[in-house]
């Protein structure tokens, strides 16, 4: 698959409004600057006019007619996009919808936070075509919230959840698990909570202590502790018990969905599908090449309102890390990825190239003995990361979880 000439069709745009930073993030965001909105949303269009006009000279106008490039997908993560008033996230649709050919086949994402779901809203981002909500709840227990440094309570939660699924069926919810003194029990509750409410989609992550965050200088003053290595395995693992048997189907690490509600947006990066992406710190990956903006907001905006690129760094992917790429993402869907798959989208036989990083794998009872796929074991599941690791550069090292 040659990628110079296969247009994306799933589009990321990266909303870099909180109201708040919690202690365990990292992203690119900014705080109560709500008066940069309408620059932000200018910076936008701008933004995707250049990148559009750089499309058409690589592939071509769209072979449809329609000027606009086709989406399957189009996610509008943050940041807390649903923090943007009414207004501006309807002028931010529109700006996509003029650029970009949606239909109602096209998966439109919105990430929101609980605190800003009530029901006209949800009628709102219904009619602006949204019809999946990614919601950041973290967890129900109103102790845990605060530990995380969450702005909502269990029941805003709850009560959320159940107000978006009455007009928007595809609702996912994310929860983290291993919160400093959280015990497998308190994340059972959590759990049962989540599965007794109309979701479609959850994800679940163990918590992280990024470097720059206030959870992690907390945790090198000894005010914050990690829970221990097996709880969390515990909980992960009882995690993928009940969430299956909920039917809720684990299909990647992380990720569980209802029959038919599997993310096609998430399921494109994994599969090393291209894409745009517009905004702060936004990665994308086009005719073989991967772009990272600035991720400084005002940085961003300054730059776009110059007349500059907002493109930090850019990197071109030869095809033997193309495949290694596809191989390293692919295995983390529990479905795996096949070696004929990596090979049509790369051109590179992975066996020729990570042979030893393969025999490794398979050797430490991480990946199946099937010679025509990709596919972690229960074992390997819980160390995902170390073969996302060996596949992308053969490093030696001990065993990492997900």
């Amino acid at each position: 698959m040659d990628l110079s000439v296969i247009p994306p069709r799933s589009v990321y745009v990266h909303v870099p409004f909180c109201v708040r930073r919690c202690g365990y993030c990292n992203f690119s965001i900014t705080t109560r600057r709500d008066d940069l909105a309408r620059r932000f949303l200018d910076a936008i269009a701008r933004e995707i006019d250049a990148e559009l006009a750089a499309a058409r000279a690589a592939f071509g106008a769209p072979s449809s007619g329609d000027p606009r490039f086709p989406l399957g997908t189009l996610f509008i993560g943050g940041g807390t996009p649903s923090h943007l008033s009414n207004q501006d996230l309807e002028c931010l649709l529109k700006t996509l919808r003029d650029r970009f050919a949606v239909d109602q086949k096209t998966e439109i994402t919105l990430e929101a936070n609980p605190e800003d779901v009530n029901g006209q809203r949800i009628e709102l981002w219904k009619h602006l075509g949204i019809n999946r909500i990614s919601m950041g709840v973290q967890s129900f227990d109103d102790e845990k919230l605060r530990t995380l440094e969450r702005g909502h309570t269990g029941e805003q939660a709850r009560e959320a959840i159940r107000c978006a699924a009455q007009q928007i069926e595809n609702v996912s919810i994310d929860l983290i698990f291993a919160a400093p003194g959280e015990t497998p029990r308190r994340w059972m509750r959590d759990l049962d909570t989540a599965l007794s409410l109309p979701i479609r989609h959850l994800s679940t992550y163990a918590l992280t202590f990024e470097k720059g965050t206030r959870f992690w200088s907390r945790r090198l003053h000894g005010d914050l502790a990690e829970v221990d290595e097996d709880h969390e395995a515990t909980m992960y693992e009882s995690a993928r018990h009940k969430v299956a048997a909920a039917g809720l189907a684990g299909y990647e690490v992380s990720s569980f969905a209802s029959p038919g509600f599997r993310c096609r947006h998430n399921l494109a990066y994994w599969k090393g599908e291209p894409w745009f992406a517009f905004g702060p710190a936004a990665a994308s990956f086009v005719a073989g090449a991967r772009r990272v903006n600035h991720r400084s907001v005002t940085n961003y905006l300054k730059r776009i309102e110059a007349g500059q690129s907002a493109i930090a760094e850019n990197e071109t992917i030869p095809p033997h890390q193309y495949a290694r790429e596809i191989a390293a993402f692919g295995v983390r869907m529990m479905d795996g990825i096949g070696f004929d798959e990596i090979h049509r989208k790369s051109g590179v036989d992975i066996r020729t190239i990570a042979d030893a990083a393969i025999a490794w794998l398979r050797q430490h009872h991480l990946i199946t003995d099937d010679k025509a796929i990709l596919q972690l074991t229960d074992r390997g599941i819980l160390f995902a990361d170390t073969v996302a690791s060996r596949l992308l550069n053969d490093e030696a090292g001990t065993l990492e979880g997900r």
